[in-house]
């Protein structure tokens, strides 16, 4: 502040002074904190930490250093935060199921795939990797700007020179003031190649540079299960997901036998937490084909998954556990990085590499200046040197009776001032003439490696090429052998395995309680006939349907409208249940059938006016409150009956007493509608029909007996007929059970 303003009070309105001081808290924290640099895809603090570590000297060949002094060095020159973020970050770095490719070796606790916390930093000891080294390689030969560090008291380098495709092959994740970064992991072999083909293609599509990186590699493996076409669009887009599973393989074991056993989990999953995921759910007994899960894990991930029965499948049972557990996760893409200007901005994969070649590319034409300028430094105390040799006796004559022998040789020789301090500061064991001969041939060797450097500073193509042998020496050193060989395995996207939601259910036998006023209960077990059930006073049964807990019920309604319930969302227990028309909505004395739903199979809906058709069972499903209209109703009418269609003839019979049997063909197949005619009545309604097959006869209850009639003649017909009195000993209630 200038010392004119000191003490100044300027009154500035409130919000104007939030919202310039938010504006600068973002920036902060956009360019400061939390999205990576495109160029050496590192933050502040992890940029920090591998500089403060090359400045103590912790290369891949030296002695470990404690952690403690690492973070001390940070924080006290470089990052005023506090310690247990920057160890946080210090050990990420290190950690080798977190970083594709660790800048930090550790030594000691860094923590586990478990989710477990790494040691204190006083126990712990760290130092750089080759990657590391890679990474920092010419940030002595000015590749790079510096700038001073927040008390100005030391220089800290604006960017590494990156020489190892950091951004990509070990990924970032971050989030700011209102932006994020999220980029996986890939392997630094495959983007190399990709950068390499892209530097000899300058217009490379993405689908190109994905046949070279065809997608993230995580430190932890798995199997990458994306759509081939998602992820080209999220690559060319800067922005998706991709879709990860774990990897397991089926152990077979006697009398048939098996279980699953995990190998590699989903990047970022603790599989502590996951096993405890598991747990939950199985308790929940929400894993209905899961018996049992066991961590068998040493240094290598091993989890056991037992089924419960042995006529599981294991696609099916692997399937739930996909579905239901993290053993499949999701990682975002989005690659918002900070550019060469430090403009945060999202970039596809192609925007990512081409920015990262033009950082190679300014790296090499810095250092080689700086070559150039030492070479040619060198190269001009390697002058004066020769002059000596040339004048041995003259320069040692001056150096012995000139009161000032350097001004003397600069006159007598024409030399600069650089040749004329290092001609006073030789030895005199340099002036043998083995030494000249060697100066002669370090002039040489220099003078040739000056003419290609000046070469290369003028030539575009040469510089292009010369990285990208660069890049092939970083792809032959990190792309092959444990650390490059690829560890996520690029699957196909999964085929759909049926797993109807029913199978979430466990398979308990239970009877279905359905009372006169409407209300509707599920007891355990199957219930016989004659069974004392309690039920609301006043309130009586109404029907008993034996099922399962993972059956699907049908519902119809006197309205028409078909209902689905699920058996085992029934209400349980003791008490009375609850109305039905809190399950769908209909009237509590409105259903007229209730039946556990099969695939397959065909029923016959009709209506009070006589009218009806044949509807599938696919049909019938509604799993909306609301039902689904089957059957439609004029007002003054009601539908009648929803029975199964399995015969060949239908039996009609009204309130008239009329009986009519005709052929079930007679009758269309519809999803839904009026229906046709299927008995005519002068005066009265429908008032039962039934489907038989015409060889058994026609059954109907009498009392606590069955009666049966064969010969039939006299009351078959055509549908819409009205057909003739029933045979004597019919029941007088016109039904016929």
């Amino acid at each position: 502040m200038p010392d004119d303003l000191a003490g100044t009070i300027a009154d500035t309105p409130l919000a104007d002074a939030l919202s310039e001081r938010y504006l600068a808290y973002a920036l902060s924290t956009i360019m400061s904190r939390s999205l990576p640099d495109v160029r050496d895809g590192l933050k502040p603090v992890h940029r920090r930490l591998v500089y403060a570590m090359h400045q103590l000297k912790l290369d891949p060949a030296s002695g470990f250093k404690k952690c403690a002094r690492v973070v001390g060095d940070v924080i006290g020159k470089y990052h005023p935060h506090g310690d247990a973020s920057v160890y946080e970050a210090l050990v990420r770095l290190a950690q080798e199921f977190a970083a594709r490719y660790p800048l930090i070796e550790g030594q000691g606790n860094f923590g586990n795939i478990d989710g477990d916390n790494p040691a204190a930093m006083r126990y712990t000891e760290a130092r750089l990797t080759e990657v590391a080294q890679t990474l920092l390689s010419g940030i002595d030969d000015d590749a790079v700007d510096f700038r001073a560090t927040y008390d100005g008291e030391e220089n800290e380098p604006v960017v590494l020179p990156g020489g190892f495709p950091n951004l990509l092959a070990n990924g970032a994740a971050g989030i700011a003031v209102g932006m994020a970064t999220s980029i996986p992991p890939h392997n630094a072999g495959e983007v190399c190649a990709a950068a390499i083909h892209l530097i000899q293609n300058p217009e490379a599509t993405t689908a190109e540079l994905l046949a070279h990186m065809p997608g993230p590699d995580f430190p932890t493996g798995g199997t990458l299960i994306e759509d081939p076409a998602a992820i080209l669009h999220a690559y060319e887009a800067g922005r998706g997901g991709f879709r990860m599973r774990a990897k397991w393989e089926i152990e077979r074991g006697k009398h048939g036998a098996w279980h699953v056993v995990v190998s590699e989990i989903p990047y970022q999953v603790q599989k502590a937490r996951l096993i405890e995921q598991i747990a939950e759910l199985l308790e929940a007994k929400k894993l209905p084909f899961l018996g049992d899960v066991r961590d068998e894990s040493t240094e290598q991930v091993r989890l056991v998954l037992e089924p419960k029965s042995r006529g599981v499948e294991p696609e099916v049972l692997m399937e739930t556990m996909f579905r239901a557990t993290a053993l499949e996760s999701r990682f975002p893409l989005n690659m918002n990085v900070l550019t060469a200007d430090r403009t945060p901005m999202v970039l596809g994969l192609r925007g990512v590499l081409q920015a990262w070649l033009d950082h190679r590319q300014e790296v090499l034409v810095r250092r080689s200046r700086h070559r150039l300028a030492a070479i040619e430094r060198r190269l001009e105390v390697l002058d004066g040197y020769l002059a000596v040799f040339l004048n041995v006796d003259e320069v040692i004559r001056i150096i012995r009776e000139e009161d000032h022998p350097k001004p003397a040789l600069v006159a007598r020789f024409t030399l600069t001032d650089l040749q004329a301090e290092s001609i006073l500061n030789m030895r005199l064991r340099s002036l043998r003439r083995l030494e000249e001969m060697e100066i002669r041939r370090e002039h040489k060797a220099l003078s040739k490696e000056r003419r290609e450097v000046e070469g290369l500073l003028k030539d575009v193509a040469r510089r292009w090429r010369k990285i990208e042998g660069e890049l092939t020496a970083v792809r032959d050193k990190f792309g092959e052998g444990a650390l490059g060989a690829r560890r996520t395995v690029l699957g196909q996207a999964p085929q759909v395995v049926e797993v109807h939601a029913d199978s979430l259910i466990e398979r308990e036998p239970i009877t279905v309680v359905l009372s006169d006023k409407g209300w509707i209960r599920a007891v355990k077990g199957h219930v016989a006939e004659g069974t004392e059930l309690k039920f609301k006073e006043g309130d009586k049964l109404r029907l008993l349907l034996p099922c399962h807990t993972t059956d699907r019920l049908c519902l119809f309604a006197s309205n028409g409208r078909a209902h689905t319930l699920r058996a085992g969302d029934l209400p349980r227990g003791r008490g009375d249940g609850q109305p039905i028309r809190v399950l769908a909505e209909l009237g509590d004395d409105d259903v007229i059938a209730l039946f556990v739903w099969q695939d397959g199979l065909r029923y016959l809906v009709a209506s009070s006016a006589g009218r009806g058709f044949i509807v599938t069972a696919p049909d019938l499903l509604a799993e909306k409150r609301t039902g689904k209209q089957v059957l439609n109703v004029k007002p003054g009418e009601a539908a009648m009956l929803c029975i199964l269609a399995e015969g060949d003839h239908v039996a009609v019979i009204g309130t008239s007493r009329k009986l009519l049997v005709f052929p079930l063909s007679e009758v269309p197949e519809l999803s839904r509608g009026s229906g046709v005619l299927l008995q005519k009545y002068r005066e009265g309604k429908l008032a039962d029909a039934k489907v038989f097959r015409l060889a058994d006869g026609l059954a109907w209850r009498l009392g606590d007996k069955m009666r049966t009639e064969s010969r039939l003649q006299d009351w078959i017909g055509a549908r819409g007929q009205a057909g003739r009195m029933p045979p004597t000993g019919f029941p007088k209630t016109g039904r016929f059970s």
